[in-house]
């Protein structure tokens, strides 16, 4: 169990590291004169996530399942995937991973500028935050029943797809690639919406160190994801799971 705990640590931080990183330090640089926008973007971050992600679940999955978020967790507990009694210890190295991480990015982020205190403002874009209610990108805000339904079915279909890319029945080679790129896809679709959250361990890291209004928030992005993962675990486990009849039938 220890080291299924220490892969859950080490995938978390990675993924909260990277992705939260790519947005924190290289989504919005300076344009240059010479060569215009050289940030990567909401793009870039989507791609950021995905490749934590994918890399990992190859490097550790094999190890503890490659969770690296507490919404997965319950998901595959609700989906028989999981023993439940296992579930609070897999959540706890999550969040103690990704709050590791979180430091690591704050220490970095305050040695810019010859080390001025970091002043965080406003929602999102300056320490990767997830929030609602506010027009950050693309002028547009989103009410809280948008954010909530938003991180509801995307950590819904996330679920589903992690199960079926890891069923016995598929071709578990390509499960990584497949669980990577739906996590880029859902950061396309709701990283103007929320900031894209679908890992209350994720949640959890950057609102501790932005405080206030990130704190206040946090619980939508805890009970959001989390229930969009049993829910989803529930729908692979009740109604598109095969049995070995129905395989051997097909």
């Amino acid at each position: 169990m220890a080291k299924k705990l220490i892969a859950e640590f080490f995938g978390t931080f990675w993924l909260v590291f990277g992705g939260c990183g790519a947005a924190i330090f290289a989504s919005q640089i300076a344009p240059s004169a010479d060569s215009g926008q050289i940030g990567i973007l909401l793009l870039g971050v989507a791609l950021a996530f995905g490749l934590t992600v994918l890399t990992m679940a190859y490097a550790v999955g094999h190890i503890s399942g490659g969770h690296f978020n507490p919404a997965v967790s319950f998901g595959l507990a609700a989906g028989g995937r999981l023993p439940w009694k296992d579930l609070l210890p897999y959540v706890i190295a999550q969040c103690v991973g990704a709050l590791a991480a979180a430091a690591c990015l704050f220490l970095i982020l305050k040695g810019a500028n010859n080390g001025e205190l970091v002043q965080f403002q406003g929602k999102g874009g300056e320490f990767a935050t997830n929030f609602y209610g506010e027009a950050v990108y693309f002028g547009r805000s989103y009410s809280m029943f948008a954010a909530f339904l938003a991180e509801t079915l995307l950590t819904m279909f996330f679920i589903i797809v992690i199960m079926g890319a890891t069923d016995k029945f598929a071709n578990g080679k390509f499960a990584g690639i497949a669980i990577g790129l739906c996590l880029t896809l859902i950061h396309l679709i709701c990283i103007p919406i929320t900031n894209t959250s679908v890992n209350p361990a994720r949640s959890l890291s950057q609102a501790v160190f932005v405080g206030g209004e990130a704190i206040s928030q946090l619980w939508l992005f805890w009970v959001a994801p989390i229930l969009g993962g049993v829910i989803g675990g529930v729908i692979y486990s009740r109604l598109l799971q095969r049995t070995h009849a129905e395989a051997a039938a097909a």
